[in-house]
């Protein structure tokens, strides 16, 4: 089994070259291979530069947007790149730990998940501000009432996803709305969501967090939004994907 591990990432200079290679390092489940996709998502500060250096890298796939259009556009990129059955996002900053990568795919390899977050809250954050611990807390509750998510950590960077159940959502982000976006469709078709807790490191906007109070607003709207509009199949996906049933959904959400 190959796990494809997607890093969107913009003007990360300073952070990126370890975090690839933790990446590079991190151990899998037993019997896993990786493979990790980069998407530049049109970096000015260097990170451009100091990719080319994976160039014909059999384990690093490195894709190049010419401007910036944010982190939801860069995994749609990633995604289309992806060859793996298993799909993992990871930031290219500091904040997560790819020694969690053998928690988070365990239940993907093992057949026992179709959808694994990474919960920061099971295990309990510190230096988290408080205005970002609010917005987690207000996303979540608003995932939990509105799809039955039964999760803790609805904004967690770390999602994991059988390949062919993301790829049978059409995702439409653009920036940071990814997660709202694909936790509202995977319930929506009835996906039990399972949570692994993982270690977290917050960083501020001084080293470099990009996302603001109103990515913050966007995701609540978008939650809002995707409880009520139809769910429309990708065109690589025949059309019955959109009513799959899952054996393993608890709760299954039935829209009205």
């Amino acid at each position: 089994m190959k796990a494809s591990i997607l890093i969107p990432v913009y003007n990360e200079f300073s952070t990126l070259p370890l975090v690839i290679e933790r990446v590079i390092d991190a151990p899998l489940p037993e019997g896993c291979q990786k493979e990790i996709v980069v998407i530049d998502d049109g970096s000015t500060d260097g990170t451009t530069e100091l990719l080319s250096k994976f160039k014909g890298s059999p384990l690093v796939l490195v894709h190049y947007s010419i401007v910036n259009f944010g982190k939801g556009a860069a995994i749609r990129q990633g995604l289309m790149r992806a060859t793996g059955d298993i799909v993992l996002i990871q930031d290219g900053d500091l904040e997560y730990d790819p020694q969690d990568y053998v928690k988070v795919l365990t239940p993907l390899v093992e057949g026992k998940a179709d959808v694994v977050y990474g919960s920061r809250f099971r295990r309990g954050v510190r230096g988290m501000k408080w205005s970002n611990w609010l917005a987690n807390k207000i996303l979540t509750f608003t995932s939990n009432l509105m799809f039955q998510a039964g999760i803790t950590d609805e904004a967690t960077a770390y999602k994991a996803f059988r390949a062919d159940v993301l790829r049978s959502i059409r995702l439409s982000c653009m920036k940071f709305e990814f997660c709202p976006e694909v936790t509202a469709k995977v319930r929506r078709l009835g996906y039990r969501i399972e949570e692994v807790p993982i270690t977290y490191n917050p960083r501020g906007i001084a080293e470099g967090k990009k996302i603001r109070w109103q990515d913050g607003m966007e995701a609540f709207w978008t939650l809002v939004k995707y409880r009520f509009v139809p769910l429309e199949s990708p065109s690589n996906v025949p059309e019955k994907a959109t009513t799959l049933s899952n054996p393993r959904a608890s709760a299954r959400f039935t829209p009205k």
